[in-house]
C-alpha cells in the first residue's frame, strides 16, 4: 500500500487494478518507439510492457486524512458498470471497497468526493447497485467536480454524446446530483481559487476533459498535487507535447500539462497521478529545457 505523508496530512493509494493498458501508440498518438533507446531503461517492467508494446497502467484513486476529514480523490471505474467496448471497465468485480476498508476507511466516513473529471474510470465508484438502483456509495460524502464538466457530459444538455458516454453520467454521476450531495465548483480563469477545505485548492486544468481540474494540497509546509489525467504516464513529463488519443483538445492539454509541470517545479509539490505504474508518485524536476521525472519510493511502497 503506497502511504504517503504532506505536513500533518496522510495520503493513501487504492487501487482498483493495474497491468497492460493500451497499446503506447494508441494512448499517445504522438509515441515514437526511439524514445526507448533513451528511456527504455527505466520504463521496462514498471511502465511499458515490451512484448506486447502497451503502457502498464494503474487505476486507483488517493485517500487524502486531514486533521478534520476524509477525502477520496477519483473513484475508479466501479462494479457491474456496463461499459461496453471497453474490457477493462466492463461488468468489473473488484474488492475495491475492501482495500478502502484495509486503509482504514468506510464508506460512510468518506467526507468528500473529489472527482478531477467525469471520465469512465474516475467516477465508476461513485455509486453502487442497491435493490435495482444506483445510488452514491458515499452516504455522507459532498461529491465535487466543476460545472463545465458536469455540463458537457450531461445528456440533458449535451446531444453529441453517445449513448455510451451518455450512461457514464446517467449511473455514476446523475445519482449522486439526484441525493443532492454533488457540489458543483464554479472554476475560472484564476489559479487557486476554490478551496474546498483543510488546504485542499481546486485549479482548472482543462483539455483532456473539458472541465478537468486538479487538486493541490498544501499542509504543514508541505504540498502535493493529484493531477488526475494532466499526464497518464510519466514519458509525458519529458514528452509535455505528447496528449493522450482520449483527449478532448489535445492543444489545451499540452498547455495544461505544461503550466503543472512548471508549477510542480516552483513549489517542489509531491505528484500523485491517477494512473502511473509503481511506485506512483514522485516528483518534477528541471532537466535543461525540460523536465524529468523523480520517483519517490518512500518506505510504504
Amino acid at each position: 500500500m503506497t502511504t504517503r505523508r504532506i505536513g500533518e496530512t496522510i495520503v493513501t493509494r487504492v487501487y482498483e487494478q493495474m497491468g497492460p493498458g493500451f497499446p503506447a501508440a494508441r494512448m499517445l498518438p504522438g509515441w515514437d518507439p526511439e524514445i526507448l533507446k533513451e528511456h527504455g531503461g527505466w520504463l521496462s517492467p514498471n511502465f511499458y510492457e515490451a512484448a506486447s508494446g502497451k503502457f502498464i497502467s494503474s487505476i486507483h484513486s488517493w485517500v487524502i486524512k486531514t486533521r478534520h476529514h476524509t477525502i477520496l480523490v477519483d473513484t475508479c471505474c466501479g462494479n457491474g458498470k456496463d461499459r461496453p467496448g471497453f474490457e477493462r471497465f466492463h461488468m468489473l468485480d473488484t474488492p475495491y471497497l475492501e482495500r478502502l476498508r484495509a486503509a482504514g476507511v468506510a464508506p460512510e466516513q468518506v467526507d468528500y468526493v473529489m472527482c478531477t473529471h467525469l471520465h469512465v474510470d474516475h467516477v465508476g465508484w461513485n455509486t453502487r447497485l442497491l435493490d435495482g438502483r444506483w445510488v452514491p456509495t458515499f452516504p455522507n460524502a459532498k461529491y465535487v467536480f466543476s460545472r463545465v464538466e458536469a455540463d458537457y457530459w450531461d445528456p440533458a444538455k449535451n446531444n453529441e454524446l453517445t449513448p455510451a458516454q451518455a450512461a457514464i453520467f446517467i449511473d455514476s454521476v446523475l445519482p449522486v446530483i439526484a441525493a443532492g450531495q454533488a457540489q458543483v465548483v464554479e472554476m475560472t480563469d484564476q489559479l487557486g481559487d476554490g478551496q474546498i477545505c483543510d488546504g485542499l485548492l481546486i485549479e482548472p486544468a482543462p483539455g483532456h476533459a473539458p472541465g478537468h481540474v486538479v487538486l493541490r494540497l498544501l499542509s504543514g509546509g508541505d504540498e502535493g498535487i493529484f493531477i488526475g489525467d494532466v499526464m497518464h504516464h510519466p514519458i509525458q513529463v519529458y514528452r509535455p507535447e505528447w496528449s493522450s488519443g482520449f483527449c478532448a483538445d489535445p492543444k489545451q492539454a499540452e498547455a495544461s500539462r505544461r503550466r503543472v509541470l512548471e508549477q510542480c517545479c516552483e513549489t517542489g509539490a509531491l505528484v500523485f497521478p491517477a494512473h502511473f505504474g509503481a511506485p506512483h508518485v514522485g516528483r518534477v524536476r528541471r532537466a535543461g529545457a525540460g523536465y524529468r521525472f523523480e520517483f519517490d519510493h518512500g518506505d510504504g511502497a
